[in-house]
C-alpha cells in the first residue's frame, strides 16, 4: 500500500478547539470539514452564506482539495456546497471556506463544530493547449449537452 500523502495543516485562531479534518471510516473518500462559525448561522430556503473552517493547508505539489457537500444534509435539508466541487489550489494558502446553500424547504441552522463538508485530496493533471483547425472524429461527434444515450448521434 502506498503511504498516505502529508497535508500541512495550520490551526487559525477561531479554529481552536475543533477538531481536525479526519476521515469518518477507513475506506472513506474525504475528509470531514467542520464549520468554524463563532455564532449560529441560519440559512433561510434559498439563501447562501460562506462558513470558516477554521483551518489552511499546503497540499502537496500536483494536487488539488476538492470541497463536497456531504450527502446526508443534502438529503435530510437540502444543504449543499453551490460552487460543487469547490477546488483549493496546491499553492493556495488562505483559509478554507465552505460556500453553503440551503436549497431545502425549512431554514437550516450551521453551529459552530458542525460536519459541513468532505474534502477530497486528488491529482491533478497538466495539460498543454494546442489549437487546430479541427478536431480527431469520436464516437460521440459534436452532438450537445444531455445526447448520450438518446440516439441522437
Amino acid at each position: 500500500m502506498t503511504p498516505p500523502l502529508e497535508l500541512t495543516l495550520r490551526r487559525l485562531p477561531h479554529g481552536d478547539g475543533l477538531p481536525a479534518p479526519a476521515y469518518a471510516s477507513a475506506e472513506a473518500a474525504g475528509l470531514d470539514l467542520h464549520a468554524a462559525c463563532e455564532d449560529e448561522v441560519v440559512l433561510a430556503p434559498g439563501a447562501r452564506a460562506l462558513i470558516p473552517t477554521g483551518i489552511a493547508v499546503a497540499l502537496p505539489p500536483g494536487h488539488e482539495a476538492q470541497l463536497r457537500p456531504r450527502s446526508g444534509l443534502a438529503l435530510r435539508h437540502g444543504l449543499t456546497v453551490l460552487n460543487s466541487p469547490g477546488t483549493i489550489d496546491a499553492d493556495y494558502r488562505g483559509e478554507i471556506g465552505i460556500l453553503l446553500v440551503n436549497q431545502g424547504e425549512a431554514p437550516v441552522t450551521v453551529r459552530r463544530g458542525d460536519r459541513i463538508a468532505q474534502m477530497v485530496v486528488a491529482p491533478i493533471a497538466r495539460v498543454a493547449v494546442v489549437e487546430a483547425d479541427a478536431l480527431p472524429d469520436s464516437t460521440r461527434g459534436a452532438d450537445g449537452f444531455g445526447s448520450t444515450g438518446t440516439g441522437a448521434q
